[in-house]
């Protein structure tokens, strides 16, 4: 059931499938809870949009055979939207949870924590710090709302929280959940994807049938690659939404018969061009060009940073920096450091005299990345290295 509806996510699977397997072994020795609690679970499936979380709740859920629901979280800012109100107030409701357990008519149902990174806090307290106990297997059977003055037995319900990024998630609640990455989708994948699940829905909303459309999954590859490059599928989807409507108003303005073929060459007429050009593997292999990888919100990119030697008699001396390298100064100026003495060190072991040391005239150009801290290490310094290696290629053309 969870291949039917979506393709690949093997981890995530796995693990429902383990959960699953321990949940029917424990019932078919007859043992019952452990210690007051049940064997429900916290996942947190962390992944760039696009690439399914919020629908694999559902399909979670219906593989199980539970009852869903959903409960958004983001731009929450009240601690009270989690843990209720006191009934003193006026107006007061239950919290988030108790409605959401109220809403789906049992006591095991599957919840799903949507985009649980984008919880804000502010004078009216911080949500995050009530979820510490709703997302903690060994505290949330004696969950306390406000509103109801009981205790309340979270813990044979399956939460699964979803999050793009996990730096906006605090530790503490970050450790309580068992975190399963989502990776963006391979070419290979996005097409099995387009063909199985986003095109039939696409075809159903342009009136069209299966009979009368197909598109080759060589063109379901191009558009993946060059028409949306994402990590998840939803400009994909678009792109195919859109080659149907422009099928649909050939048809009915009878340009073209059914049934129709959409083929790699028919695309430029339906979408346009393409709107991004494939890196070429020569590129790196040229002198001057070292590549690093930036890590994003949509999964990350490949960043291709570019050295080349500066005349010597326009006087320019040093590392000159163009395009956003230029904002990177402090990270890419060991070039001015490192660079003239590894050139002077092996061009003189070579025999050669590239210059005197300290002089290393070249012309650095390329994209950075954000500059935030990833595990520890600033992507300044990430890109200087990368700069270093690519000017050093060009002083050194034979010494990679």
């Amino acid at each position: 059931m969870l291949d039917a509806d979506h393709a690949g996510l093997d981890d995530v699977k796995d693990r429902i499938i383990e959960h699953l397997a321990v949940r029917a072994r424990r019932a078919e020795k007859g043992l019952g809870v452990v210690g007051g609690r049940r064997s429900g679970a916290v996942l947190a499936l962390v992944g760039p949009p696009g690439v399914g979380k919020t629908s694999l709740g559902e399909s979670v859920a219906r593989a199980m055979g539970r009852n869903f629901v959903r409960v958004a979280l983001g731009g929450i800012r009240d601690e009270a939207e989690i843990r209720g109100h006191r009934r003193t107030y006026v107006g007061a409701l239950p919290g988030r949870i108790v409605r959401a357990i109220k809403e789906s008519g049992s006591m095991n149902p599957v919840v799903l924590l949507d985009e649980v990174d984008k919880v804000g806090s502010d004078y009216r307290g911080d949500p995050t710090a009530a979820l510490l106990e709703v997302l903690d297997p060994a505290q949330n059977h004696t969950f306390r709302d406000h509103y109801l003055e009981i205790e309340l037995d979270l813990s044979d319900v399956m939460f699964l929280a979803t999050a793009n990024v996990l730096d906006s998630i605090p530790a503490p609640l970050l450790d309580r959940m068992e975190l399963v990455s989502l990776d963006g989708y391979t070419e290979a994948e996005k097409v099995t994807i387009g063909r199985d699940h986003l095109l039939p829905r696409q075809l159903d909303r342009a009136g069209l049938t299966a009979q009368d459309v197909t598109i080759t999954d060589e063109a379901m590859g191009k558009l993946a690659a060059e028409y949306t490059r994402e990590a998840g599928v939803r400009n994909l989807e678009r792109a195919i939404g859109r080659v149907l409507r422009k099928v649909t108003t050939k048809l009915a303005t009878e340009e073209l018969q059914t049934p129709v073929k959409v083929g790699v060459d028919d695309l430029r007429d339906f979408v346009g061009r393409p709107r991004h050009t494939p890196e070429s593997a020569e590129r790196t292999s040229l002198p001057g060009v070292a590549t690093g990888l930036a890590v994003t919100g949509a999964g990350g990119d490949v960043l291709f940073i570019e050295a080349s030697l500066a005349d010597p008699e326009t006087g320019s001396e040093g590392v000159i920096l163009t395009g956003q390298l230029g904002e990177r100064d402090e990270g890419v100026g060991a070039d001015r450091a490192v660079l003239p003495a590894l050139a002077w060190r092996r061009a003189g072991a070579a025999g050669r005299r590239p210059g005197p040391p300290g002089r290393a005239p070249a012309r650095t150009s390329g994209r950075g990345a954000q500059g935030r801290s990833v595990s520890g290490c600033h992507h300044d310094d990430r890109v200087g290295v990368a700069a270093v290696r690519s000017a050093g290629t060009v002083r050194c053309r034979d010494d990679r």
